[in-house]
């Protein structure tokens, strides 16, 4: 039964959550697998942008002198998806890492950044989440909004003020313990970290930062290794990300000029998955939640986070068994 359940969910991940088995209503969002995407906005990446004055100053003098080297090369190792918001979340994405900045000469608005400047707005990028949200009324989905590049205080003031209209009602607040169910039967959708502890403090539609576990290394070996180690350390006890994102050095880059992010990140693939396939999600030792990716279209990365679910099943369906034996 379990066999025909997950393949019902795999013909198709745009709205997954809400063909879950009963059992796994009641589960804390926290306690599921959940399929994320890192740095999500890197797909629009404007090379007429500078780069981010939060990097390096060599490689922003060097951008000022030579952009027309500089720009492409960010370009190539910065792009961590291929895809737009609204299609992430039909392939079955459900935590977007979302990077704010102010863009010079960006006027009023604000944008992502990733290295540089994406050419598309925070504002439209919401809009666009929030209409396909209204197609998917079932499905929920964690926003994490952070770095705030450059951002004053009264960017903050309203950027927050936008949120919370745009999404009003869809918004689960901190005090909740978030099931499918409860998020159902009071028409949530939206779970908001917004990483600034005095915004946060102020709404209590604002979740806290939402931990991200990543290795910083452009080897596949390593990043496997440290999660195992961050996993045998025990698990947060609200959402966290077990991050499969490669990162490139200047000494990777410079090994392999012909390469970039994705052909990295497809080299490592496999056994990244091969890790992932063996997880479990839950509230004990090792639990994972969210899985954070890069490129989440070029494999069944989503399936497979999804499918870790029916582990739970497995395991309630043990219990159970073990509660009906006979005592010795």
């Amino acid at each position: 039964m379990e066999d025909k359940q997950r393949e019902d969910i795999g013909g198709g991940n745009s709205d997954w959550m809400s063909r879950l088995p009963e059992e796994l209503l009641d589960v804390p969002l926290w306690n599921l697998a959940i399929p994320g995407s890192h740095d999500s906005m890197s797909f629009c990446l404007d090379m007429s942008s500078p780069v981010l004055g939060s990097e390096p100053w060599l490689l922003r003098l060097t951008d000022r002198l030579f952009p027309c080297l500089i720009r492409p090369c960010i370009y190539r190792w910065c792009t961590t998806q291929q895809s737009v918001l609204w299609y992430q979340c039909e392939l079955g994405i459900r935590y977007l890492d979302l990077r704010i900045a102010r863009k010079p000469a960006g006027g009023n608005s604000l944008f992502f950044a990733h290295g540089i400047y994406t050419l598309m707005s925070v504002k439209e990028a919401l809009e666009e989440l929030a209409s396909w949200l209204d197609a998917h009324p079932k499905e929920v989905i964690i926003i994490s909004c952070s770095h705030f590049e450059s951002l004053t205080d009264e960017d903050h003031v309203q950027l927050v003020d936008f949120i919370l209209s745009l999404f009003s009602k869809k918004l689960c607040l901190t005090q909740d313990t978030p099931t499918l169910r409860s998020c159902w039967s009071g028409g949530q959708q939206v779970i908001l970290s917004y990483d600034d502890l005095k915004m946060e403090c102020q709404h209590c539609q604002l979740w806290p930062k939402i931990p991200y576990w990543y290795a910083d290394s452009p080897d596949p070996k390593k990043v496997i290794a440290y999660l195992e180690e961050k996993k045998h350390q025990g698990r947060p006890g609200r959402f966290y990300v077990s991050g499969l994102n490669l990162t490139e050095d200047t000494r990777y880059v410079l090994l392999h000029p012909l390469q970039n992010l994705r052909m990295m990140t497809m080299e490592a693939l496999s056994p990244l998955l091969r890790w992932t396939a063996e997880q479990r999600p839950g509230p004990g030792v090792g639990g994972v939640n969210i899985v954070g990716c890069d490129f989440v279209g070029f494999s069944q990365f989503c399936s497979i986070v999804i499918g870790l679910n029916f582990k739970l099943l497995k395991a309630a369906g043990r219990t159970s068994s073990d509660s009906q034996l006979p005592p010795g």
